[in-house]
């Protein structure tokens, strides 16, 4: 990778020390012409008839999506956030009384929330799995509840919002072909930071943004279902996008992933999605893993060597969110603190994460990308307070 080329390629890199890339990545340039082209086209001709001259931009989406996953490309929906993917897999599985929903101590709100929705709507039993020595999902728990009987979804994250751990995705997945379960995966913080193969991960279905590690617009996601599950899943609202209206008293569901998206979207926001995932791909996702990886250890090793300094990461292995305790200053008002002196950062709360006894009611969560540097590193480390 040219580091100095990727950042010039990145406007913002000029502006700001960016460590909040799991809230919102900086936009290369690619990404940001691609949006505002077609935007612009559409103030000079028309929405209806931009997109249908932007027809081959919205089409290449899928190629690219499915690239960067290992899918094809009719197993690709185009959904306009990581939430609304993930709620039109998980809300189209058919869920009958006595049925066994298991996830992680590291769920995340956005997740949670459905479940409990699910469990009193449906009679469904919501189980939330150990963790093991390390922190992440206990592969022996998952195993021996699966064995249980009664698993209709395994749904967990990849990785969790507020820790550096990454959850052993294929492993979990492994389990849940033996036992016949479904497996939904929230990749919405490892898309674009971490290599995804959705073949050797095991899922059935994966959800995932565009504004994180991605470097997509906002207001854009993607979500991948497994071509042999498509017909079994009945998505939770239709239009004649998704279906067509055969006869006044009849319709018919698509038999592509496209099923679970909607006529109207975020046109310019799907091209830009494209180009995203394709730079992704042209820079390979093995070289991204290791740097963004190996700037996130780095951080972890200063922090911890700091007095004062908690770092709470957990996890075997860990990705490149890296959060942290600053004893006698809240979390917070430190995120802020660090803004105005040009540092971006974000913050976790507890109640985000209700099901993990570990949680902190709040942490510092820096979150580092392929095109930060070093010396941002201890830009941020001299903007702490000792």
């Amino acid at each position: 990778m040219n580091i100095d080329e990727l950042r010039e390629q990145t406007p913002g890199c000029a502006r700001v020390t960016h460590l909040n890339n799991a809230g919102a990545a900086l936009p290369p340039r690619q990404v940001i012409d691609a949006v505002s082209d077609h935007l612009r086209l559409e103030a000079e001709i028309g929405g209806y008839e931009a997109a249908d001259r932007a027809a081959p931009g919205l089409e290449r989406f899928y190629d690219a999506v499915a690239a960067l996953i290992g899918a094809e490309r009719d197993e690709i929906a185009y959904v306009e956030n990581a939430t609304r993917a993930w709620d039109m897999a998980f809300y189209s599985i058919p869920f009958e009384p006595g049925d066994r929903i298991l996830t992680t101590t590291s769920e995340y709100a956005s997740n949670a929330i459905p479940y409990l929705q699910i469990a009193a709507r449906r009679g469904v039993r919501v189980e939330v799995v150990p963790d093991d020595a390390h922190g992440q999902i206990s592969l022996e728990a998952l195993e021996a509840e699966l064995a249980g009987g009664g698993v209709r979804l395994v749904s967990i994250n990849h990785v969790p919002t507020h820790n550096g751990l990454v959850n052993p995705a294929a492993e979990v997945g492994r389990l849940c072909r033996a036992a016949g379960a479904l497996f939904l995966l929230d990749a919405c913080q490892s898309a674009g930071q971490l290599r995804l193969d959705v073949a050797e991960l095991g899922c059935d279905m994966l959800s995932a943004t565009g504004r994180k590690f991605l470097r997509g617009p906002r207001g854009t996601g993607f979500l991948y279902v497994r071509r042999s599950l498509l017909r079994a899943l009945e998505p939770p609202f239709l239009d004649l996008h998704s279906a067509k209206w055969t006869a006044p008293g009849a319709y018919e569901i698509r038999g592509d992933a496209r099923r679970f998206e909607t006529w109207e979207r975020y046109v310019a926001g799907q091209i830009g999605l494209g180009v995203a995932a394709d730079l992704a791909v042209e820079l390979g996702m093995d070289a991204i893993e290791r740097r963004v990886t190996g700037l996130a250890a780095r951080l972890r090793e200063e922090l911890a060597a700091r007095p004062g300094i908690k770092v709470l990461d957990r996890g075997e292995r860990r990705s490149g969110i890296v959060t942290f305790l600053v004893d006698g200053h809240d979390s917070a008002e430190l995120k802020l603190a660090l803004r105005e002196r040009g540092v971006n950062v974000s913050s976790t709360h507890v109640d985000d994460q209700r099901f993990d006894p570990a949680a902190t009611r709040s942490a510092v969560r820096a979150s580092v990308h392929y095109y930060n540097t070093e010396e941002e590193m201890e830009r941020l480390l001299a903007a702490l307070p000792l």
